[in-house]
């Protein structure tokens, strides 16, 4: 099943997720459902709050693209996070192009660490704690601040913000188109 996918300004975005344990409901079709969600919306990683479930997971998937055909290959990387913690950032920071399914045709340079040790279970709850670098680091940071209710575009300084008010405003109020299902915010 495909998820719609909740836009900034919905107040689940801003919610810090809980904890769920083995026997949270269909937790499998749950997963296969986000993995479904976010291919289907050309993401690398999905949050539970971005399908307005305010629980502690993340999926995230890496496909290869082919610049010259327009299309991605088969999935050459998963991994389910179930209530992950970072617990330590490591290395350098150094700023990558962000955007994110829940604010729409918003790229842009944030500024993390290039590595961090974290912990979580898989979707066999099996307990990880390894240290992590390059994409699958920096998406897992930006998915975990889902899961403590923020997004990329708090990182952002505040002049850059500014300058993307109206753009931001715009997907508050639901004013973008997708290829994707989107959830209007809430009022």
């Amino acid at each position: 099943m495909i998820y719609p996918i909740i836009g900034l300004g919905h107040p689940t975005l801003r919610k810090v997720a809980q904890p769920i344990d083995k026997d949270y409901p269909e937790l499998d079709k749950l997963i296969a459902d986000m993995y479904e969600t976010m291919y289907n919306a050309d993401g690398v990683g999905l949050a539970a709050p971005q399908i307005d479930l305010s629980i502690r997971l993340v999926v995230i998937g890496f496909r290869p693209y082919d610049e010259k055909t327009d299309t991605y290959g088969p999935v050459a990387e998963e991994h389910t996070l179930i209530n992950p913690e970072i617990l330590e950032f490591i290395g350098e920071k150094e700023y990558f192009n962000e955007g994110c399914l829940s604010v729409p045709d918003i790229h842009e340079d944030v500024l993390r660490n290039e590595g961090v040790r974290i912990r979580y279970y898989d979707e066999k709850w099996v307990l990880h704690e390894e240290e992590i670098h390059g994409l699958f680091a920096r998406v897992a940071q930006h998915e975990c601040d889902h899961l403590d209710g923020k997004v990329f575009t708090d990182r952002l300084s505040p002049l850059r913000r500014a300058m993307l008010k109206r753009k931001i405003n715009d997907v508050v109020a639901g004013r973008v188109r997708t290829h994707y299902r989107m959830k209007a915010p809430k009022k």
